[in-house]
């Protein structure tokens, strides 16, 4: 009976050959932006505003004989601006992210998504100049901050063309951030990476300096500067609240 019975014991499972692991693919390099410094406060430009105001009020004497050297005013850094790194980077059919850095190395102090396709704005870049209007609504008693607000009313050369929205950064933000860590200003096409092909077209960006020039509490300027005074492309971006 007992030589009956064990028939039907169940037996141990035999040990299954493993299969054989797939390549892991290799992890994307580490992050390695620093933190921007606070060193840029809106009452340190306030304070060096006042100042400058006060000198100016001082009488010029100039000798007859001395004359001052004249440059273009695309040469000329803004009076007042604080220069800043500014990148403008998306898919060709997607809309557009401006990425603000203290420099090159540090995270983006500023993300803005903006209501335009990459392609549209960087064809209206070639043909001349652009200037986008950033308007919020004014709250009373908010002290937020102007670059903190969280949605745009938006106008490209006077045209509306949607909102812009600020947001925090993502992987696919930080990782072009990384890979333009040792560029300083150019334009280009990145790859796709793992995904390949995108059905929005191809990655594009455009870093350059700019100069962020603070108005009030409730209007702030980003002016593209042209490296060495040439003609490039010209854009203004205005942040406001009404």
């Amino acid at each position: 009976m007992a030589h009956f019975l064990s028939k039907f014991r169940p037996k141990r499972p035999q040990p299954q050959p493993q299969p054989q692991q797939q390549q892991q693919q290799q992890p994307r390099p580490p992050i390695s932006l620093l933190q921007p410094s606070k060193k840029h406060s809106w009452r340190t430009v306030r304070i060096l505003k006042i100042f400058r105001s006060a000198f100016r009020s001082f009488p010029i004497i100039a000798p007859n004989n001395c004359k001052l050297p004249s440059r273009h005013p695309r040469d000329l850094h803004i009076s007042g601006g604080i220069r800043l790194s500014g990148t403008l980077f998306g898919h060709r059919k997607a809309r557009i992210t401006l990425a603000i850095q203290e420099n090159p190395r540090c995270l983006p102090m500023l993300l803005l998504e903006l209501a335009i396709p990459t392609g549209k704005l960087l064809q209206e870049m070639a043909s001349g100049l652009v200037r986008i209007a950033l308007e919020c609504d004014k709250r009373p008693a908010d002290k937020t901050k102007l670059l903190d607000e969280p949605i745009w009313t938006m106008y490209c050369n006077g045209r509306k063309t949607g909102y812009g929205t600020k947001r925090d950064p993502n992987e696919e933000d930080l990782n072009v951030m990384e890979l333009l860590r040792a560029m300083s200003m150019g334009a280009g096409v990145l790859p796709n990476g793992e995904e390949g092909e995108s059905p929005d077209g191809e990655f594009t960006y455009m870093r350059a300096h700019f100069e962020r020039v603070i108005g009030s509490r409730d209007s702030e300027t980003f002016y593209m500067l042209n490296p060495d005074g040439n003609s490039g492309p010209e854009l203004s971006i205005f942040f406001v609240r009404v």
